[in-house]
């Protein structure tokens, strides 16, 4: 028998060959790794669709345990990666999705590549799915590093100040799959990605994308900077209209000019400094637009001024390049300079970005939770004088030295949490000098934020800024990001 019609070549035609939600998924056996919420928004999908599908995953969740059954999904809750294996195997699954958690090399999806087992994520399995109603969304893709979210979010509230029927889904919180069954359809999505989905991101065709800056994170899980960079950069592949980049940020550029776009798409630049044309900027404290001006070699669109921005509490330097690239995206998509700038004035931030709780005792507090790498605790310590830093956490295999070392002069004491304290420590004692440096080391979780603005309001002066911007992901001693900004807001409370 030939390679061409063994059974594993027939099995891997037939998946391939699904690009459509009308196309015949009837008895597919899927098996879905996972049971997070991209995880079940996947096992749904399918079951609807009429595959057979199996939900293999590591953590109870009684809540979406009761909903596979209702909807007839089989699971199995299996801990070891061995017995998950085993269990894979007996299944014989003809496609495997996985959850955006799941490394590249983790053992079950190498025992699949190693078997000609086809494996995709969310993101490549919603693209071919996007078809379900008449009204197909055009997708906007965005990633970096850091500001994703708010990006999003932004972009999102433009179009929808321009009439379009449009939601931000994918890493944001609504999975792409949820969005695309939605049975009016969109007019767009604005599509926040990870670099754990870019990873196995598919031959997507974005109408927009963005890559917003570039700094190392994540390593842990890809490996290396260079792997890293290879994730992010698959944003802008097969990008239709507009590839909009950081000025400021040679990486994103780089990105950009290696990417394979379809045959028209623009590079669009944004950044802090007046624009070149096909650039958004500032002059003389106006955000402009010389990127969609039918005369961009000469005039530029006004949008909003920095003082406007500065009455809406989104004046510092990362939130007006999270405008200007979102209003780069919008534009491309049709939006006009006043529909972006009436979104653009009635914005409000996510909570635990920079978020302002206020002063005590002339003291004041600010929660940047959401900062979980050191380039958004970057875009946070730049914007303060006089600040008592509480740091730590998860580092993902990122070294914090240079951050501490750049900032060292506005840090007037720290506060080090987390269950990675040593690395953290040792670079406030290269930097900070004999600075007052506080360690926490509760045992109890609950008790952890508690002592930490403790700690930090014995450290402070009237005059100076309490900062939570860990620099670090939460979930050693937190359910998320959102709880420990959570806990860090009641401790304030408690405080005043």
């Amino acid at each position: 028998m030939t390679e061409q019609h063994s059974p594993i070549a027939a099995v891997t035609a037939r998946v391939s060959a699904l690009s459509s939600w009308h196309d015949d998924w009837t008895g597919l056996r899927v098996a879905v790794l996972g049971l997070g919420v991209t995880g079940f928004s996947v096992a749904d999908t399918l079951v609807e669709l009429g595959a057979r599908v199996r939900v293999i995953y590591g953590t109870p969740d009684p809540d979406r345990e009761k909903l596979l059954d209702v909807i007839g999904a089989e699971r199995a809750c299996i801990a070891g990666n061995d017995e998950q294996l085993a269990d894979l195997r007996a299944f014989d699954a003809e496609l495997i999705v996985v959850s955006p958690g799941y490394r590249p090399d983790h053992p079950l999806t190498v025992w699949a590549a190693e078997h000609g087992v086809t494996v995709w994520g969310d993101i490549e399995l919603g693209w071919r799915l996007r078809d379900k109603t008449t009204r197909i969304a055009d997708w906007i893709c965005i990633t970096g590093t850091n500001g994703k979210t708010t990006t999003t979010q932004l972009t999102a509230h433009m179009l929808q100040a321009a009439g379009l029927r449009v939601t931000p889904a994918g890493n944001i919180g609504t999975p792409i799959l949820d969005a695309l069954r939605d049975p009016q359809g969109y007019d767009a999505l604005v599509v926040e990605l990870s670099s754990f989905q870019l990873e196995r991101l598919g031959e997507i065709s974005p109408f927009a994308s963005a890559c917003l800056n570039f700094a190392d994170d994540h390593l842990d899980w890809h490996g290396s900077v260079e792997a890293y960079w290879a994730a992010k950069a698959r944003v802008f592949e097969h990008t239709q209209v507009a590839c909009v980049y950081n000025r400021a940020d040679l990486q994103t550029e780089r990105m950009v000019e290696g990417a394979d776009v379809v045959e028209g798409a623009r590079a669009i630049s944004f950044g802090l400094d007046a624009p070149p044309p096909s650039g958004f900027g500032m002059v003389d404290g106006i955000l402009v637009d010389r990127g969609f001006h039918t005369d961009r070699r000469n005039e530029a669109f006004e949008l909003v001024t920095l003082e406007e921005l500065e009455g809406r509490g989104i004046a510092q330097p990362h939130m007006v390049q999270n405008v200007l690239a979102a209003s780069a995206l919008a534009r491309a998509r049709g939006a006009e300079p006043a529909e972006i700038a009436r979104a653009v004035l009635s914005f409000t931030p996510d909570a635990h970005r920079a978020e302002q709780l206020g002063e005590v005792a002339g003291v004041a507090y600010i929660d940047d939770s959401k900062a979980t790498n050191a380039h958004a605790a970057e875009a946070s310590l730049n914007a303060l004088d006089r600040v008592i830093w509480i740091v730590g956490g998860l580092l993902k295999g990122v070294d914090i030295d240079a951050l501490v070392a750049r900032h060292a002069h506005r840090v007037r004491g720290a506060v080090v949490i987390g269950a990675e304290r040593g690395e953290v420590l040792a670079a406030l004692a290269r930097h900070l000098g004999d600075k007052p440096v506080v360690e926490i080391t509760e045992a109890d979780n609950d008790a952890v934020m508690a002592a930490a603005v403790t700690a930090a309001a014995g450290i402070a002066e009237p005059g100076d800024t309490v900062l939570l911007s860990p620099a670090a992901a939460s979930m050693d001693q937190f359910s998320d990001y959102a709880d420990r900004g959570r806990q860090f807001q009641a401790a304030v409370r408690s405080l005043g």
